[in-house]
């Protein structure tokens, strides 16, 4: 098992490749690293006005409700799934019963988002130190299936991924900044 590769405070200063050879735990830590590297800096240098703009009509996501939804995601995967734990939603269901953590509310900062996202990652990674890739533990969307911790870390890497590519078209519309 390895070790965290770097602190989330360190993580907005320097992003790190994931290795071409390692085994393949490492592989998959790495990479999921990398792809929350990348979101948070995709915010940085912004202000909280723009952390908070949806600039890609018609669409109403914004720097910081991708920040909010993937803290309500590593919470239910790495807490509610992995675990087993009835652990409360961070920022409210949709009509639907899924976490989302899109929507905004005028009481929430995006520093205060930044940190409750920093903390569901160092609980995720806590939690997952217990488990080895072959744990398996029941799928909740099908009734009798199971996922393996494996699986879990491929499909955060996927959601991580996505959400990167549309961190990437609100920066470029906020400030013409591309790359990252």
């Amino acid at each position: 098992m390895s070790a965290p590769h770097g602190s989330i405070a360190a993580m907005t200063t320097e992003r790190r490749r994931p290795p071409h050879t390692a085994d393949e735990r490492t592989m998959l830590e790495s990479w999921l690293d990398f792809y929350r590297t990348t979101l948070v800096l995709k915010a940085e240098g912004l202000e909280d006005e723009q952390l908070r703009t949806a600039s890609v009509p018609p669409s109403p996501l914004t720097l910081q409700g991708l920040v909010q939804h993937l803290a309500e995601v590593e919470r239910a995967w790495f807490q509610r799934i992995l675990l087993g734990k009835d652990v409360p939603s961070i920022y409210g269901r949709s009509g639907d019963g899924h976490d989302e953590g899109f929507a905004l509310s005028e009481d929430t900062s995006f520093a205060d988002a930044r940190a409750r996202w920093e903390t569901e990652v160092a609980v995720a990674r806590k939690n997952c130190a217990q488990h080895s890739l072959d744990d398996t533990v029941p799928y909740p969307f099908v009734p009798g299936d199971v996922v393996s911790l494996r699986w879990i870390y491929q499909h955060m890497i996927a959601e991580y991924a996505r959400h990167c590519g549309h961190a990437d078209l609100i920066r470029e519309r906020l400030d013409g900044a591309t790359g990252v």
